[in-house]
């Protein structure tokens, strides 16, 4: 009897311990911009940050709203990397292959190809944020008052700050090549 009762246990727990195998979580996109949200936030100190991201009253919302636009920013990249990876692949297959492969026949080509060019392009954004977010606080810290009425667009120019990194961030990314 306590034979098949241990076979029993033993029965349930071997499905049980497969599907929590496969349950484990695949990192998403989501905790890759909580991450960079992080290094922003730590780049950039907490005042700065909540500035640039935070829309009510005390700015709480920061970092959601910087891991909301990580989020979208991120699948942006993957969209464009895919499309100029395709583009690269139809141009020469074997090179392709030989310059991102790393199987056996390279079958894994464009898959590396989409994951280097969009994880590329989330560190230069990352980048660009990170050094406009710091030259603007340089300036506001310089005169507060002339950088809300140069940069402020709504009634009490609070959005200053954040207007102030878009506008240095935009010019960074259309200025590279």
């Amino acid at each position: 009897m306590r034979k098949v009762i241990v076979l029993i246990v033993l029965a349930l727990a071997l499905p049980a311990a497969a599907i929590a195998d496969d349950a484990t979580p695949v990192p998403s996109t989501q905790d890759a911009a909580q991450t960079a949200c992080r290094a922003q936030r730590t780049a950039i100190g907490d005042a700065a940050f909540k500035l640039l991201y935070g829309t009510n009253a005390n700015k709480a919302n920061a970092f959601g709203k910087c891991v909301s636009k990580a989020s979208k920013g991120a699948e942006e990249n993957d969209a464009a990397a895919a499309n100029a990876c395709k583009t690269e692949q139809a141009a020469d297959r074997a090179a392709f292959a030989k310059k991102y492969g790393t199987g056996k026949n390279g079958a894994n080509a464009l898959g590396k190809c989409v994951s280097a060019t969009s994880t590329d392009a989330d560190h230069a954004d990352q980048a660009a944020t990170i050094a406009a977010a710091k030259s603007c606080k340089t300036e506001r810290a310089a005169d507060t008052a002339a950088f809300a009425k140069k940069y402020g667009t709504n009634a009490n120019k609070a959005n200053a700050f954040g207007k102030c990194v878009s506008a240095k961030t935009t010019t960074t990314t259309t200025t590279t090549p």
